[in-house]
């Protein structure tokens, strides 16, 4: 038996993914390069925006064509849109015959048993099971040999006022200290180098369960073979100097965080209920720069929220002219059902969001060129990820991607390399050495 799996959305629709992949294999599935070749398919969705629902509608159409073919072909939905709609996404693509969401991807097993028996296997529950840590018992299957996505809580308690995500995720749930390290030994058993610890919340992991953060931090770098730790997503309420100093004193933490800003006006960010001023955002990457000297930093806008004024983006873009971003990801304000901000008064047309949105990723390519520049003839320590088009590629400690001439023989080293080429989403270079673990 033969899966394939689509998957949309955050690096947590990534990581289950690999989770589903492990739970797949344990049953004796292997992967199929083509959704014609495999018997259960599966689209892991996102509804964090309009433009990834359509997305999920267009694919079950074209496997549609599929089971047309094949009837006996399983095709399920999980994931977040699978949580938010329900029965009500079966009833508009009636091809589903199975969907979860990732509060029981652990009962996918049982799904697929129901499936293959002619019924219509729908689990969507509205709060997450008390056998939810049995997700943790089956291992990841990853794409990536040497760096790995270890997802350490789910759900989150904040309520952002344009985000679905506690009503598709949850409440904020922590997962415990000891799974976290068992995993991540597993990981570096299997060769991994890089650990990339992922939350809805990253930061606010330990909350529910009186431990701090940085305490996670330093309990992972104490794991022999544990080379770099990346974490993502943190929100800025929650970044305290207590993490900042824990990413100064791990040397395998690397220099670059993504933090969300979102908007740069105080009234939209009190709006979306952020919980922060601009002001104090700033304040926390310049407490970062001080602890860690070279970090670098990527985060999330949302162009034309509600009311937003021109004066409102103007206070965007001068975040941008300030912090300097190494990478922006940048969105147009969706409304998402059952969202406050959905229901607000100044929705703004979508001429205004467009050219909002292009001024604000021309402002972007200019910082990003310099930036760029700035690189060129560095020394750089590069962890080697994988081989593409007879090159080595990996990444920077401040997660830029640079390619290398070399041997395959490398991959999963990290060596020294001196920048000769860099552009805004690239950069090229010579291997000097190989540095000792």
């Amino acid at each position: 038996m033969k899966y394939y799996i689509k998957t949309f959305g955050c690096q947590m629709n990534f990581n289950d993914s690999e989770r589903i992949k492990g739970i797949l294999h344990h049953m004796g599935y292997k992967p199929a390069d083509t959704p014609e070749e495999a018997d259960l398919i599966l689209i892991n969705t996102c509804t964090i925006r309009e433009k990834p629902d359509q997305k999920v509608y267009s694919h079950l159409g074209e496997y549609k064509k599929i089971k047309e073919k094949r009837p006996e072909v399983i095709i399920g939905v999980c994931g977040c849109l699978a949580q938010r709609m329900g029965w009500q996404l079966v009833e508009k693509a009636p091809v589903v015959d199975l969907m979860f969401s990732s509060f029981n991807i652990h009962h996918l097993p049982e799904l697929i048993q129901q499936a293959q028996a002619g019924y219509r296997a729908i689990a969507i529950l509205e709060e997450p099971p008390e056998d939810e840590d049995r997700m943790w018992e089956f291992k990841t299957v990853r794409d990536n040999a040497y760096c790995a996505y270890v997802t350490v809580m789910k759900g989150c308690d904040k309520h952002c006022t344009y985000c679905v995500v506690p009503k598709t995720r949850g409440r904020q749930r922590s997962r415990s200290l000891e799974s976290i390290l068992e995993e991540v030994r597993w990981l570096v058993a299997d060769g991994v180098k890089e650990i990339h610890l992922l939350g809805q919340n990253v930061t606010a992991w330990g909350q529910d369960i009186n431990i701090h953060f940085s305490e996670l931090l330093y309990r992972v770098a104490e794991i022999p073979g544990v080379e770099r730790i990346r974490f993502t997503t943190g929100h800025p309420s929650d970044m305290d100097e207590r993490i900042a100093k824990a990413m100064g004193d791990i040397p395998q933490i690397c220099e670059h965080l993504h933090l969300p800003v979102q908007s740069g006006s105080n009234r939209i960010l009190k709006l979306m209920e952020r919980n922060y001023t601009k002001e104090e955002y700033l304040e926390k990457i310049h407490m970062l720069r001080e602890y860690v000297p070279g970090i670098t930093f990527s985060t999330d806008i949302i162009v034309g929220f509600p009311t937003e004024t021109e004066e409102d983006f103007e206070e965007t873009l001068d975040v941008l002219r300030k912090v300097r971003f190494e990478q922006v990801f940048s969105f147009k304000y969706s409304p998402r059902p059952d969202t406050p901000a959905a229901y607000m008064e100044g929705q703004i047309p979508d001429e205004v969001k467009t050219d909002r949105m292009s001024r604000l990723l021309s402002l972007q390519k200019e910082i990003l060129a310099e930036i760029a520049r700035s690189y060129e003839g560095t020394v750089q320590e590069v962890l080697l990820e994988s081989w593409q088009d007879g090159k080595l590629v990996g990444r920077t400690r401040t997660n830029r991607w640079v390619s290398v001439e070399g041997s395959e023989d490398m991959l999963g080293k990290t060596v020294r390399v001196r920048i000769t080429r860099s552009q805004p989403f690239s950069m090229e270079g010579i291997i000097l050495e190989e540095v000792e673990a």
